[in-house]
């Protein structure tokens, strides 16, 4: 779909995480932006909105660090000065350098060698705020994934333990991620889950890493790197058949069985037959905010006899079967790409009820009635098919405030709460 880039548009919903929210899922931890005053703005209201200003700093660089080539000694004596004024040194501190680090060729290494010196019984983490770079390298989201288990280290494997890697949210407790995972006697490790640092430095045992976003397989396969353990990787999907797929694969890894396909396909095509009963022929909007997997959810959704007319997503991203599959089934459907130009003028037909899945539908058709979810909430599988019956349901009777909603930057987060 986007095949070559230039001007992009940006669209003003702000429930999507930015590398500061992800950030802060490391518990305790320190993050200091190294950037040029403007670029700070972004970062400092995102800490703000979630109330955690308390662990977050600034250093700022300004034009005559750039002539004075003294860019090193600016972050080593930032970060030092922040550490010492700090009521209670962090155990662990992220260190975002920006695109002007890496075209100045700062040594980055050296600086974080002062520091791990000045400060041992401090975990320093590299991460990176560069936002040019994100078509030419790991994109900044990937990026922030990896380093997110950067400051974990190897310990004594617990074959007991399986860690679910690079996602936002801890995954629904009824979800068969969590059942089969039971059902084989182990335990589930998230790091949203965790709320400390000592947990957070003893996901080193896990004797499984597991994966379900492409955005967190490198980080999944550094982390089994590291660990020497295996890294599986079981994509999120709104299909029967490709869930099905990854629960056996997962099944047969962890020692037990998946059997209970038919029954949980039964109980979602169940919810999905009660929510067509409530919400009809009406217009449904999806976008690629709400879910990972855009074009498998509007798949599902046609299958089950709903009205979508617009998938809003910006790539096709290995979604080339729905893609093909919409194309050629659903009849007038419109793919729209979010970061046209063009789509700052998008006009929605008000003339009718539209449901949205995701706030960028929901913005581009001004609706009031949409599901508000990021990057697929807590949901995973047949549970999650589920689950997203009953909010497509409560947003098709439930009308919101559009614009309340929209201005609150990133869901799920203590600022939404």
């Amino acid at each position: 779909m986007l095949k070559q880039t230039g001007l992009e548009y940006s669209v003003p919903a702000r429930g999507g995480w930015t590398i500061v929210h992800v950030g802060m899922l490391v518990p305790e931890a320190h993050e200091i932006f190294v950037c040029a005053a403007g670029c700070l703005r972004g970062v400092v209201l995102s800490a703000a909105e979630m109330n955690l200003t308390d662990r977050f700093s600034t250093v700022a660089i300004e034009e005559h660090n750039v002539t004075d080539g003294d860019m090193e000694e600016l972050l080593v004596e930032g970060v030092t000065d922040i550490l010492n004024r700090l009521k209670k040194r962090p155990p662990c501190v992220l260190i975002y350098t920006s695109c002007i680090h890496h075209f100045m060729g700062t040594d980055l290494d050296d600086c974080f060698r002062i520091l791990n010196e000045r400060f041992p019984d401090v975990d320093f983490v590299d991460c990176y705020m560069t936002p040019t770079m994100r078509k030419s390298t790991l994109n900044p989201d990937k990026m922030m994934r990896k380093r997110l288990y950067a400051a974990i280290k190897p310990l004594k494997t617990d074959d007991r333990d399986v860690l679910l890697c690079g996602n936002c949210f801890a995954v629904s407790e009824t979800s068969e991620i969590k059942t089969l995972i039971k059902k084989a006697g182990k335990r589930l490790l998230e790091l949203p889950a965790i709320d400390n640092y000592s947990d957070y430095k003893k996901l080193g045992s896990a004797g499984l890493i597991i994966s379900n976003l492409s955005v967190a397989k490198d980080a999944a396969d550094e982390l089994a790197e590291k660990l020497g353990i295996k890294s599986l990787q079981i994509p999120f999907s709104f299909g029967y058949e490709e869930i099905r797929d990854n629960l056996e694969k997962l099944a047969k890894e962890i020692g037990t069985t998946y059997d209970t396909f038919e029954a949980d396909k039964a109980r979602a095509d169940e919810a999905l037959r009660k929510a067509h009963d409530v919400i009809g022929n009406c217009e449904i909007a999806v976008d690629g905010m709400i879910t990972t997997r855009p074009y498998s959810l509007a798949r599902l959704l046609a299958e089950h006899g709903f009205n979508v007319v617009t998938v809003f997503s910006d790539s096709v991203g290995g979604e080339e079967a729905d893609y093909e599959w919409l194309e050629k089934h659903v009849k007038g459907i419109r793919f729209e790409k979010c970061v046209s130009p063009e789509m700052r003028t998008f006009t929605p037909d008000d003339t009718v009820k539209i449901l949205a899945l995701g706030q960028k539908a929901a913005y581009f058709t001004q609706t009031g009635y949409f599901v508000d979810m990021v990057e697929n909430g807590p949901l995973y599988g047949f549970d999650g098919i589920v689950e997203l019956s009953r909010m497509m349901t409560d947003a098709f009777l439930n009308v919101k405030d559009l614009k309340k909603t929209l201005d609150i930057k990133g869901w799920g987060c203590e600022s939404c709460i």
